[in-house]
């Protein structure tokens, strides 16, 4: 099962300048989440703050009794192999096919034979729909298949935590909406707790158990999907719809004088059914963290601790 990640009053500044300040959110245990925000609110920050490759000025993240922010570096250093991380554009290596890509954590950080290294590497690479490709180079394949191979490597060391920066950057709506069902699929199988940032709003509706929104360097919202998705928040109603109307401007967020002029050009939220939150395949098992987040609300609305 994946383990929870707790992030207590985070504050990340550049040049005296906050990024986001006194974050505070829980992901719960293998559970998806999804963290939305407009381009420049920092989310690829947060997300290298949690896995401790960026160290911010306050607060803490903690990661199976370890401190992310504050620990000693030998015990971040631990904790981090709990994670697999895939980034943006793959980070795969040129000069290595995919074989040697997805293998390369494993020779890097174990001490496994060859054999048990191919039987890993081939389970990854059938998870992600890559088997067939193990000779090609990251140059002779498409995007789609290069952030397959990237999160096929991401899984290798078996994480309990996996962190996604923009999945779906550069993939058509077709390929980006397959990644979804592969979100889905693999957090079936590995139960691990998955923490998305994208901008994608198909991803944000259909994929996550809990959404997550920074903007105005803080999170505005976080909570589970079907509340976000039917939040009357101003800057969250406008990311998800989409339209100009509303606290997001074209550079940065806009003036009060503005937000007055628009305020009765903000359309009211559309009522109906929220998007059905997507599936596991036929033939995989279902999602155990399905369950315990039924088992979580339940608690909160019933006035238990969760």
């Amino acid at each position: 099962m994946g383990i929870e990640v707790t992030v207590e009053g985070l504050t990340k500044s550049f040049d005296g300048q906050n990024v986001w300040q006194d974050v505070t959110l829980t992901l719960p245990p293998g559970e998806v989440t999804v963290m939305l925000g407009p381009s420049g609110t920092g989310k690829t920050v947060f997300l290298k703050s949690v896995i401790g490759l960026l160290k911010p000025e306050q607060g803490r993240v903690m990661v199976d009794g370890v401190d992310m922010v504050n620990g000693r570096e030998r015990d971040v250093y631990r904790a981090r192999r709990l994670f697999g991380l895939m980034f943006q554009d793959g980070a795969l290596f040129g000069s290595l096919n995919l074989y040697d890509n997805i293998a390369f954590p494993l020779r890097e950080h174990t001490r496994k034979k060859e054999s048990e290294i191919r039987r890993i590497v081939m389970e990854r690479m059938d998870m992600v729909g890559l088997v067939g490709s193990e000779a090609k180079l990251p140059g002779e394949i498409s995007g789609g298949m290069r952030k397959r191979a990237g999160l096929a490597r991401a899984l290798v060391l078996d994480p309990q935590i996996v962190l996604c920066d923009e999945p779906d950057s550069g993939l058509d709506p077709v390929r980006t909406s397959y990644l979804s069902q592969l979100l889905i699929d693999l957090n079936a199988q590995i139960d691990a707790t998955m923490l998305i940032v994208t901008h994608n709003l198909d991803i944000a509706a259909t994929v996550p158990d809990n959404i997550g929104m920074l903007f105005r360097r803080r999170l505005v919202a976080f909570g589970p999907r079907e509340a976000l998705l039917s939040s009357d928040e101003p800057v969250v109603r406008q990311f998800l719809s989409g339209d100009r109307a509303g606290p997001i401007g074209m550079a940065e967020e806009k003036d009060e004088a503005t937000l007055a002029l628009e305020a009765g050009l903000i359309p009211a939220r559309p009522s109906g059914p929220l998007p059905a939150q997507l599936q596991p395949s036929p033939g995989l098992p279902a999602r155990r963290a399905a369950e315990r987040r039924r088992a979580r609300l339940l608690g909160r609305v019933q006035g238990e601790p969760v």
